[in-house]
């Protein structure tokens, strides 16, 4: 395992100190045979957090590292929402008629829990000297853009037009030699953007509609459909 700084890790520190205070308290062991015993649980403890964590990339681009940082933060407060929303719809959505929505808004919540780990994926794949865009995927992303508008309305097909433009401009930058990554990591961030947007209004709506009625239970499929829609346009891009 890798010896890492324990402070760079409080929750090792943390541990460690505890054990510190149990061993010398509770079980009166010897302070001077406490010491070495919690400095090397706190370099352990220390290692072992550091395993767990994404390893580091270098982009090469200021601007394309603080976009993804962006797009992070942006996903973990999209999955605050979403889980406000899931436990708000559980307590709304109890009749038998309403289970398949119900279905439906939580299985759309549970898929924003992904987005870190696409996130992550994203930063490695545009990691390294050879993580310029291909010509080969682009092609193919711009191809899946156009097959998903068919299905698509609403802000999900505006959504898909403007990556549809994003991705053409990306293939020109490609022809260029120029770097691509920044406007596909900004398309995500825009993604996220409006996915809260209407995550926002399918939660308005949820509280304010007549369940009770087909058409309204009709307009909250719609707008739990655009969802999925933003979905899958940003699986295309990681």
């Amino acid at each position: 395992m890798k010896i890492v700084n324990p402070l760079n890790y409080p929750l090792a520190v943390l541990f460690a100190c505890i054990c510190l205070v149990f061993g010398a308290r509770a079980i009166k062991l010897s302070p001077w045979l406490m010491l070495p015993i919690t400095g090397a649980i706190s370099f352990v403890g220390a290692g072992y957090l550091a395993k767990k964590e994404p390893p580091k990339v270098n982009l090469n681009n200021p601007i394309l590292e603080q976009e993804l940082n962006n797009a992070k933060i942006q996903a973990k407060l999209l999955i605050s929402k979403a889980e406000h929303l899931r436990i708000e719809a559980q307590k709304l959505l109890q009749n038998a008629s309403q289970m398949e929505l119900l279905t439906a808004v939580e299985y759309t919540c549970q898929r924003t829990l992904e987005l870190p780990e696409k996130i992550n994926h994203l930063t490695q794949k545009l990691a390294g000297g050879d993580s310029l865009l291909s010509r080969e995927e682009l092609n193919k992303q711009l191809q899946q853009v156009k097959s998903q508008q068919k299905n698509s309305k609403g802000r999900a097909l505006i959504q898909l037009q403007q990556l549809e433009n994003t991705l053409k401009n990306n293939l020109q930058l490609v022809e260029e030699g120029q770097d691509a990554r920044e406007a596909q990591v900004f398309s995500i961030v825009t993604i996220i953007t409006e996915f809260a947007g209407v995550l926002q209004q399918l939660q308005n709506k949820l509280r304010s509609a007549n369940l009770d009625n087909s058409e309204e239970i009709q307009e909250l499929k719609d707008l739990n459909n655009e969802l999925n829609n933003f979905q899958e346009s940003m699986d295309v891009l990681v």
